[in-house]
């Protein structure tokens, strides 16, 4: 049979038994739920070195220490997170409203599982599904097939165990983009979570169905002249070579503040990181760079500092852990300003925190809005300002991006689903977890009554009755109404004026 046929087939036969499945477990209670749950984690946990080392051979993409760290992330992590979520029967009482509010699963869930983060990815998406009583098929990348149905069948086989039916969490063997279209549009098909390139994400939002979609970071990493110089170096090029950068969280480009850049040039090669100049940046770039598209050649993406380096004919150091290329543009013309998916990173020189701002606004405007912006510094109204008006929904302060931004070394949701927002045309730009993949009944009394006023000539408005003067007849007991504190009001008062002021300006 045609390749394109069978993926086709493939996917409407595992959405239909997967409908069955979550059919069978909408009925679960919360108790049921949560032990399912927790055995798939603890053997996806259990299983995190050989699917990791499975990983890394299928792909090669990635270094295995670090697929071990994000599939227990994945597994760990994120069941410590969910762990005490109610996702099951009433999950909220408004006593003052009479307000009841009821969890009820979505469905089947379409998961797309790029090739970057194959087996962490699986783990965390099925883990967030099952916990709202959902069922889940995914589409691999093609090039991790093998790693992602294992992870499945392991977790399949756990969750059954456990008490769970059969075909609750499924992957495709056969996945095209024929076969992945049929999933995200088969009628089964409740919600989509797509992590991958671009077009995959944009197809997933065009294809009818509710989609979560994460595009790219391109994420910069600011160094303001108050930072803690060595950290943040050190924390950028961590974050730069984990996994060899296939992480959309991590670290594009550094941003330095002229006045640290000395130091920053200094710690560079202390973590690793090599500067990149001259005729050495121009086969840098010719070794990176598809010819036909001008973005990033997926030969390199994942690949070692080293095995780039070598590509390109450059000779570096023995310990070179991630390629610098200094930078004075942003846009296709500048290749090193975009993601790169890589242990290499693009280097701006900027003097005070404004420019370093409008320099990562540019970066996050060509390929990255939304999502994620590391700023280094110990001036708490920089932190603030970048805060409020920066275009990311995640401004990780002092810290390692790659892992902050998925909730590692924050107090964020840990997720590998990052949502970008309305800027890069997303729905959210949250961290997605379970409940963002239940929906919410609410069962609503009455708590203030209609009544209708006689009109001249006999029978009743058909409006709100109103009292002598036009006013409309309440009854004796108003809806409750929200309390301010002076505080509160103050600072309403405050952003209205500042946005109507920002709106006369613009006029």
């Amino acid at each position: 049979m045609d390749k394109d046929l069978a993926s086709v087939q493939e996917a409407r036969d595992l959405m239909e038994r997967a409908h069955l499945a979550q059919q069978a477990f909408a009925h679960a209670t919360q108790e049921q739920t949560d032990r399912v749950v927790e055995a798939m984690a603890g053997a996806a946990s259990a299983a995190a070195e050989p699917l990791a080392r499975l990983a890394v051979d299928e792909t090669g993409m990635g270094r295995y220490e670090d697929k071990v760290l994000k599939n227990r992330f994945g597994a760990d992590d994120v069941l410590a997170f969910i762990r005490p979520l109610r996702t099951v029967g009433v999950i909220r009482e408004i006593p003052e409203l009479k307000v009841k509010e009821l969890a009820v699963p979505m469905g089947v869930v379409a998961a797309l599982i790029p090739t970057t983060n194959p087996t962490s990815t699986a783990i965390y998406k099925a883990l967030i599904s099952v916990k709202g009583r959902n069922a889940i098929v995914m589409s691999p990348h093609p090039r991790a097939v093998k790693c992602i149905n294992e992870a499945v069948r392991i977790m399949h086989d756990a969750a059954v165990q456990a008490g769970a039916p059969r075909d609750l969490i499924l992957a495709m063997k056969i996945p095209t983009l024929e076969g992945t279209q049929e999933l995200m549009r088969h009628r089964r098909t409740a919600v989509i979570l797509a992590t991958g390139g671009s077009p995959m994400v944009k197809a997933a939002y065009s294809s009818g169905k509710p989609a979560y979609g994460v595009g790219p970071g391109n994420v910069p990493a600011i160094i303001e002249r108050t930072a803690d110089v060595p950290k943040a170096v050190r924390d950028i090029v961590n974050g730069k070579c984990f996994d060899h950068g296939v992480l959309c969280s991590a670290e594009n480009s550094i941003v330095c503040d002229a006045p640290v850049d000395a130091r920053v040039r200094a710690e560079l090669p202390k973590n690793g990181a090599r500067l990149v100049s001259g005729g050495d940046r121009a086969k840098l770039q010719r070794a990176m760079q598809d010819p036909r598209s001008g973005g990033v050649s997926a030969e390199i993406v994942g690949l070692s500092a080293l095995a780039i380096a070598e590509r390109a004919g450059i000779t570096v150091p023995a310990g070179t852990r991630v390629l610098v290329a200094e930078c004075s543009e942003v846009g296709p013309q500048e290749f090193f300003s975009r993601e790169k998916l890589s242990p290499v990173l693009g280097y701006y020189v900027e003097d005070g925190w404004e420019a370093c701002c409008a320099r990562s606004i540019a970066l996050l405007e060509f390929g990255g809005m939304g999502h994620s912006l590391a700023i280094h510094s110990t001036d708490e109204q920089v932190i603030q300002r970048f805060f409020e008006e920066k275009p990311a929904f995640r401004i990780l302060v002092n810290t390692m991006a790659a892992m902050g931004a998925v909730g590692y070394t924050t107090g964020l949701v840990p997720a590998m689903t990052l949502g970008p927002g309305t800027p890069a045309g997303s729905s959210t730009s949250d961290n997605i977890g379970p409940l963002h993949l239940i929906n919410i009944k609410r069962l609503a009394y009455e708590i203030r009554e209609y009544v209708a006023k006689p009109v001249e000539g006999g029978g009743t408005s058909t409006g709100v009755a109103s009292r002598g003067g036009g006013e409309p007849e309440r009854s004796s007991s108003p809806l409750p109404r929200p309390s301010f504190t002076p505080a509160q009001v103050h600072a309403l008062v405050d952003d209205f004026l500042a946005k109507h002021r920002a709106s006369r300006s613009r006029a």
